[in-house]
């Protein structure tokens, strides 16, 4: 998809994008050179620093939603890069448009929005020039870029609006897929055991065991072992050599008292209007029993954008005293702010909470011993490395320093002990023989080094010592296989007319389960099977190693005018709507980069991504 619509304008996104990352202290550097562009739509160029930084901004986004580290060879593998151009084509397409008919935005409107900004606010929660261009340098952005762009941006947001704004998906699709959705089954169950199998499964013969033990060898293989030794020091080993005294915590503590008396707060949602007459419109609205939520959506709006969290009376400013004069869950307003006039919902009153010294004592007393035992280990780690260097073996390093000596033999994906620690097993899984003892740092602050000693291959645990182990696999194998028959036969009498507790089973009835229903004692297969068998047909099903033998007794419509039901129907009708102005969108880039025409310098491409190795 060349542009994600999600009820927004494209200014949000971007900013989202450039809050999240810009003020995380990561930073961008500025391309220079002869190319400027890496394409264009028409005469709306897609410059090389846009593309750098939305390029940056999606790998550092998919980094912490893998918990990984994302590269540039991983990002044009799974094709993210080409999704990231495709974006900005289709902006740039919006863009053009825009520029044909004339859309522009006014410098009022313009200030508005990024007073607006709450990352560009100090303390006071009022917009703050020195923490403005803080945000944009580490965004690498100048403020006249900045300004041009969300300025582009805005004009975009009108074209979207209007080829977008206000679709809706037909009522018909809704409601069938809301209907399917939310049909529900009853059904009676059977789970075919051991003891319902007309004939025992045989005992296995030693040539049987043999046999199934060649068969399934990677089974009853021990996986590649390493043996390792290792010295280490942790934090928490020196935690009793670095004992803190009280007048170091008292201290510690008073810096630190806000932390510890922390003032009364309230739960707050804000809207503000462009002006008091609006702001009154809206209250007098609510008062008559218009929800907040709606407000907010009149205003294009979630309650999620208009969250301010917990804050104290000074951090509301002007509207500190009417809010905090609540005492109970309301709405206050409009008050005169810096953004304009304002409703404030108050939602839930915070507690004044205080830690007296005593209460925190172990806390700073834990906080401060390993702070300075990850001090006092990083003045070691010179003299340690030296000695590493010069030839120590770790028994030594066990001997005369404070590293302790250890022994692992380490499996690919171990989690005991040292082997808890990220950056231990990826220095043991990459580890060679020839290796000498490295320092390395641990994550908490401590350090180790590793020797391998020896690699012993996956290598088939000898049928003597694991023959019970093979005597139950081949028995679990040899079960699931005559109960599958049972089953079969089962399903059979069900189908010559008999009801399913008529064949002897243990049966349980389920009056009402939905599509995609969860049960304690079921797995999801036996659910889902349900939805695909006919009413009174049988079926047997096989998950999770168990049997089982369904018969859909019912369908249950569902019911349009339940409450669930209505706020289903109302999710589903979004998200068509969405999809739907989303397509819509997508066409429109389509159409004007066809009538525009689309330039795009792959050599421009190639290097930008290659600063990004």
């Amino acid at each position: 998809m060349k542009l994600r619509s999600h009820g927004k304008s494209v200014v949000v996104w971007i900013l989202l994008a450039m809050l999240i990352l810009g003020l995380g202290g990561f930073g961008l550097q500025s391309f220079s050179g002869s190319i400027k562009s890496v394409g264009s739509v028409g005469e709306t160029q897609i410059s090389v620093n846009d593309y750098a930084r939305a390029l940056r901004q999606e790998m550092q986004s998919r980094s912490q939603q893998t918990g990984q580290p994302v590269t540039m060879a991983q990002m044009r593998a799974s094709g993210l890069d080409q999704q990231v151009l495709g974006t900005l084509i289709g902006q740039a397409a919006l863009g053009e448009a825009a520029r044909r008919l004339g859309i522009s935005v006014g410098d009022a409107e313009l200030q508005k929005q990024i007073f607006d900004i709450q990352a560009f606010h100090n303390a006071s929660g009022k917009f703050d020039r020195e923490t403005y261009k803080f945000a944009l340098r580490q965004q690498g952005y100048t403020e006249n870029e900045f300004e041009a762009q969300l300025r582009d941006d805005l004009s975009r947001s009108i074209v979207q609006g209007a080829v977008a704004g206000g679709v809706e998906a037909p009522q018909a699709v809704t409601d069938a897929y809301t209907k399917f959705v939310s049909e529900k089954r009853g059904f009676t169950w059977a789970e075919i055991t051991e003891g319902d199998l007309t004939t025992p499964v045989a005992q296995p013969t030693d040539d049987e065991l043999q046999t199934y033990y060649n068969d399934h060898i990677a089974q009853f293989t021990a996986p590649e072992t390493r043996e390792i030794t290792y010295a280490w020091l942790t934090p928490e080993m020196l935690q009793s050599k670095v004992a803190i005294d009280d007048a170091t915590l008292k201290a510690e503590y008073e810096r630190r008292i806000d932390e510890f008396k922390q003032p009364e707060k309230r739960l707050v949602e804000r809207l503000v209007y462009p002006n008091m007459e609006e702001a009154q419109a809206a209250k007098a609205k609510y008062d008559a029993g218009t929800s907040f939520a709606d407000l907010a959506k009149e205003r294009g709006l979630t309650l999620e954008d208009a969250d301010l969290g917990d804050v104290t009376k000074a951090e509301l400013g002007k509207a500190g005293d009417a809010v905090f004069a609540l005492s109970e869950p309301g709405v206050v307003g409009p008050v005169e702010t810096d953004l304009g006039p304002a409703l404030y919902k108050m939602n839930a009153v915070i507690a004044a909470q205080e830690t007296s010294f005593e209460d925190a004592r172990e806390e700073l007393a834990g906080e401060a011993e390993a702070d300075k035992a990850r001090r006092e280990i990083g003045k070691m780690s010179e003299d340690l490395q030296d000695r590493l260097a010069g030839g120590a073996t770790l028994e030594e390093m066990g001997k005369e320093t404070d590293m302790e000596l250890g022994t692992i033999a380490y499996t690919a994906g171990d989690t005991d002990g040292i082997a808890g620690y990220e950056e231990f097993r990826k220095a043991a899984d990459a580890a060679t023989t020839e290796d000498y003892p490295d320092l390395e740092t641990l994550s908490d602050g401590g350090v180790f080094a590793l020797r391998l000693d020896k690699i012993v291959p996956p290598t088939p645990k000898p049928f003597d010592s694991v023959k019970d182990e093979v005597a139950k696999a081949w028995h679990a194998d040899q079960l699931v296989t005559a109960e599958e028959a049972r089953a079969k036969e089962i399903v059979a009498e069900v189908e010559g007319g008999k009801s399913l507790g008529a064949t002897g089973l243990l049966t349980t009835t389920i009056a009402s389960i939905g599509r995609g229903g969860f049960s304690n004692a079921l797995p999801p297969a036996v659910i889902s099977k349900v939805f695909e068998t006919d009413p009174g047909k049988p079926a047997q099903v096989t998950a999770n190693g168990k049997v089982y033998v369904i018969v859909t007794d019912k369908v249950i419509p569902a019911d349009m005018t339940d409450a669930d039901t209505t706020l289903i129907s109302g999710q589903i009708g979004s998200q068509l709507s969405r999809s739907l102005a989303n397509d819509l969108l997508n066409f429109y880039a389509t159409a004007v980069e066809a009538e525009a025409g689309l330039s795009l310098d792959s050599q421009a491409v190639t290097a930008v991504q290659s600063q990004m190795q």
